[in-house]
């Protein structure tokens, strides 16, 4: 798909999402009513340009699509080539994440008494469609990967943060954090605001 064919769809949920945020919603129904926009949002898959769901051979891609002027939520496509997956990392905000494409592999970790990372639950495979939260309160420690090894995925996350802004952690497998700030992989954000070209001239 070459060009947005439905920015309105995108619109749409940002405008939720910060209704939810404008509402001061519990976290519990900010998780529970956004993931069910973000279901409705992924439910279509054409309103994402192709320059924010391409992969790279190297590494997973993390694109802007939109963040609150606030800074008080974003949303970002993750592109996901084939094999690619994330370290174990945490996010210190809430989030919540929907396949558009393909699939996903989640495994949620914690850190045990001792602070030795521990797996916490058994992997989840995500399919199209499906949606998962994270935070503090929930389980904020996970790693991601492309559940498929000859095709790309992709999903969308919206965080409670400019994310690509965010200081976190990255944890090794055998102990040890190491800080990061994820940044993103574009520099420019798609244009979904001009509703001009979008209205029939009668």
């Amino acid at each position: 798909m070459s060009q947005i064919s439905r920015p309105d769809r995108l619109r749409t949920f940002i405008g939720q999402i910060a209704t939810l945020l404008d509402d001061a919603a519990p976290e519990a129904d900010l998780l529970q009513k956004g993931g069910a926009h973000l279901s409705d949002l992924i439910a279509h898959d054409d309103w994402l340009p192709d320059a924010y769901a391409r992969p790279d051979p190297t590494r997973y891609q993390q694109y802007l699509l939109h963040v609150d002027s606030r800074q008080r939520f974003s949303v970002v496509s993750f592109v996901w080539g084939p094999g690619q997956a994330t370290p174990v990392h945490d996010h210190t905000v809430w989030g919540l994440i929907g396949v558009l494409r393909g699939a996903e592999i989640a495994q949620p970790y914690e850190l045990d008494a001792r602070g030795t990372l521990i797996a916490s639950h058994t992997a989840r495979r995500l399919e199209t469609g499906a949606v998962d939260a994270v935070s503090p309160r929930i389980g904020d420690i996970h790693r991601v990967s492309n559940a498929y090894e000859d095709r790309v995925s992709i999903s969308i996350h919206v965080y409670g943060a400019n994310i690509g802004a965010v200081s976190r952690s990255v944890y090794a497998e055998h102990g040890g954090r190491k800080g990061f700030i994820s940044g993103y992989s574009n520099d420019v954000l798609p244009n979904i605001w001009n509703v001009s070209k979008e209205i029939a001239i009668s």
